[in-house]
C-alpha cells in the first residue's frame, strides 16, 4: 500500500488540500489502487503547496502546486510510483530550497503525522524530556546557558537565565507561558510548529516546567490561528494519554499540566505582560517592571515566558547536548533561527539556517528574487516595528549584535521585501499609523507619539522638507524610544528612521551619500 501525503496546515488549506486529499483518496477508490492518505505538516516550501508528497524505495517524491483538477491526470502518469508528471518536483529532501537548510528546531515538519505521537518517538521525540528528568535542576539551567539559545521572540535574552530566575524563586506555584501570538507582518514559524510539529512545542514547555519548578502551562495562541488552537488542543489531549502529562510526567514524581488560551486580537499582547494580563482575564496593557515575571509573572507568581520557537528548540538542546546546538551560529548568536521569507518574493517560506546568512543570500538564493521581477528596494525585519535596510546592508551577517550596530533588528526572523515601486515614506507613516491603533494607550511617548508621528510625516510628505520638520520628527522618533513602556512605542520609530536615513528621496528630501554597511 502507497503512502500520500497531503499537509494539512493553514498555508495548505488555504490552497484547496482538503478538496485534494478527498479528491485522491476518491480516485483511488474508483481505479481500485490501495493507498494509506496521510495529513502531514508543511516542510515550509510555501510556494509549492500544496505539496503532495508519495513515499517511494528511494524517497519521498513530491508534486507541487496541485489543485484536485490534477488528480485524475496525476494517476494517468503513475504517481502512485512517483513517475513523471508536469507538477512534479522530484525527491523532495534533493529540491535546493530545502536540501541547502540546517534544520534542528524544524527536523520533523511535513514528514510526521502532526498528532501522531509514535511518528514523534520515531523521530527522536521525548528523548529530551528523558535526559531533563535525569538532570538536577541547576545543572539543567546551567545547559541551557551554554548552548547559548537565547530569546527567539526578538529581545534574544538569555533563555537559561531566565529559567534560573525562576528556580530560584521561592513560591507555592510556579508557571510556564508559551507566547504564541504570532502577529508580526511576514512571520509564520510559530504557526508551522503548532500545526506541523505540536509536540516539540509541548515537550519544551514540560522540560521547562520541571527544570524550574513548575507545574501549569498555558499557551497564548493568537486567535487569527483557529487551526493552530485545535491541533494543540487534540496533541496535548494525546499526550496526556500518552503519560507526558498529569501528575506522573513519563512515571516521574513530577507533575504539569498544559493549556491553550485563545488571545482576542490585540497586537500589542505579543509584549509579554500585556499577554500577562490578557491571560488573567483584564485588559491587555503593559505592566511596568519591575517586577519582572520571572519573580512576579502570572497571578503574581514566578512565570517563565518564552516565544514557540524558544520553547521548540529546547529538547534538541538536552536530546544532543549544548556543544551541539551552539557549534551553530556565530557570536554570541549561537544555533539557528528559522528565516521566514515573504513579501515580493518568487519563493516564499521557512528557511532554517544558522545565524551569520546574509539577507542577500535569504532572497536570492533561497527566495530567488522578486516576484514581480523588478529590482528589490528594501528589506523589512523584524516584524512591522523592524528597520527597512536598504541594498548596501543586504551582506551584513543576521546575527542580533550585527544588526543592533546598525540600528537593526532580527526579531522573530521574518523577512518582508519590497521592490523599486515600493514608497518607504508611504511605509514609514503606516508604521506609525500601526502603532496609534494597536498601542494599549498606558504611556504617552506610544499614545501621543504615533499619533503626531502620522501628522509630521504627512507634513514632509506634502512638502514641508524644512530641516525644522524634519528635526521634529526625529526628535519625536527618539521620544518614542527612549520613553515608551515596551517595545510597541519603543521600536515603532526605527521603520521610519531607517527610511528617513536610506530613502530620503521617498519623503521629498535631498538623497545623501550611500551609506556603507558597517
Amino acid at each position: 500500500m502507497t503512502r500520500i501525503y497531503v499537509p494539512c496546515d493553514s498555508s495548505a488549506l488555504a490552497l484547496g488540500a482538503d478538496k485534494l486529499a478527498a479528491a485522491i483518496v476518491r480516485e483511488a477508490g474508483a481505479r481500485g489502487v490501495a493507498i494509506e492518505l496521510i495529513r502531514n505538516g508543511s516542510r515550509g516550501l510555501l510556494y509549492l503547496e500544496p505539496l503532495v508528497e508519495v513515499q517511494t524505495p528511494a524517497g519521498r517524491v513530491g508534486y507541487a502546486n496541485v489543485d484536485a483538477s490534477d488528480v485524475a491526470s496525476l494517476f494517468d502518469a503513475g504517481f502512485v510510483e512517483g513517475k513523471a508528471h508536469p507538477r512534479g518536483v522530484g525527491l523532495v529532501e534533493d529540491i535546493p530550497y530545502l536540501k541547502k537548510q540546517q534544520r534542528l528546531t524544524f527536523a520533523r515538519i511535513g514528514i510526521t503525522d502532526p498528532l501522531s505521537t509514535d511518528d514523534y518517538i520515531a523521530h527522536g521525540g521525548i528523548e529530551g524530556l528523558k535526559n531533563a528528568l535525569a538532570m538536577d535542576g541547576a545543572d539543567a539551567c546551567a545547559a541551557l546557558i551554554e548552548s547559548g539559545l537565547r530569546g527567539r521572540g526578538g529581545a534574544a535574552f538569555p533563555a537559561g537565565i531566565k529559567w534560573r530566575t525562576v528556580l530560584g524563586a521561592k513560591a507555592d506555584q510556579k508557571y510556564i507561558v508559551c507566547n504564541a501570538d504570532e502577529g508580526d507582518s511576514g512571520t509564520f514559524s510559530d504557526r508551522l510548529v503548532m500545526e506541523s510539529d505540536p509536540y516539540v512545542l509541548i515537550e519544551g514547555m514540560i522540560i521547562a516546567g520541571i527544570v524550574t519548578g513548575a507545574t501549569v502551562g498555558h499557551i497564548y495562541v493568537r486567535s487569527e490561528y483557529p487551526h493552530s488552537i485545535a491541533t494543540l488542543k487534540a496533541a496535548i489531549g494525546n499526550a496526556r494519554a500518552a503519560g507526558w502529562l498529569g501528575d506522573s510526567v513519563l512515571g516521574s514524581q513530577h507533575r504539569f499540566e498544559l493549556f491553550v488560551a485563545k488571545g482576542a486580537g490585540a497586537y500589542v499582547c505579543g509584549e509579554e505582560t500585556a499577554l500577562l494580563e490578557s491571560l488573567e482575564g483584564k485588559r491587555g496593557i503593559v505592566r511596568a517592571k519591575p517586577p519582572l515575571p520571572a519573580l512576579a509573572g502570572l497571578f503574581g507568581k514566578p512565570t517563565v515566558i518564552n516565544n514557540v520557537i524558544t520553547l521548540a528548540t529546547v529538547p534538541i538542546i538536552f536530546a544532543k547536548g549544548a556543544a551541539f546546538y551552539k557549534n551553530f551560529g556565530m557570536g554570541r548568536s549561537r544555533g539557528t533561527l528559522p528565516f521566514q521569507i515573504a513579501g515580493n518574493v518568487k519563493q516564499g517560506g521557512l528557511v532554517e539556517l544558522a545565524f551569520g546568512v546574509t539577507l542577500r543570500e535569504l532572497m536570492f538564493d533561497y527566495g530567488g528574487g522578486t516576484a514581480s521581477g523588478r529590482p528589490a528596494r528594501a528589506v523589512q525585519v523584524g516584524g512591522p516595528l523592524g528597520t527597512y535596510l536598504p541594498e548596501s546592508q543586504w551582506d551584513i551577517p543576521l546575527d542580533y549584535e550585527a544588526y543592533a550596530a546598525v540600528g537593526a533588528v532580527v526579531g522573530h526572523g521574518g523577512l518582508v521585501v519590497h521592490d523599486d515601486t515600493a514608497n518607504l515614506a508611504d511605509l514609514a507613516q503606516y508604521a506609525m499609523h500601526f502603532c496609534a491603533l494597536e498601542s494599549c494607550g498606558k504611556c504617552t511617548p506610544c499614545r501621543i507619539g504615533s499619533t503626531r508621528g502620522v501628522e509630521v510625516i504627512q507634513r514632509i510628505r506634502n512638502g514641508d522638507t524644512s530641516a525644522k520638520q524634519v528635526q521634529l520628527l526625529r526628535d519625536l522618533c527618539d521620544t518614542m524610544v527612549s520613553g515608551s513602556l515596551c517595545a510597541m512605542g519603543g521600536m515603532t520609530p526605527f521603520p521610519v528612521v531607517s527610511a528617513l536615513d536610506h530613502f530620503p528621496e521617498d519623503f521629498g528630501l535631498a538623497t545623501s551619500a550611500p551609506k556603507a554597511a558597517a
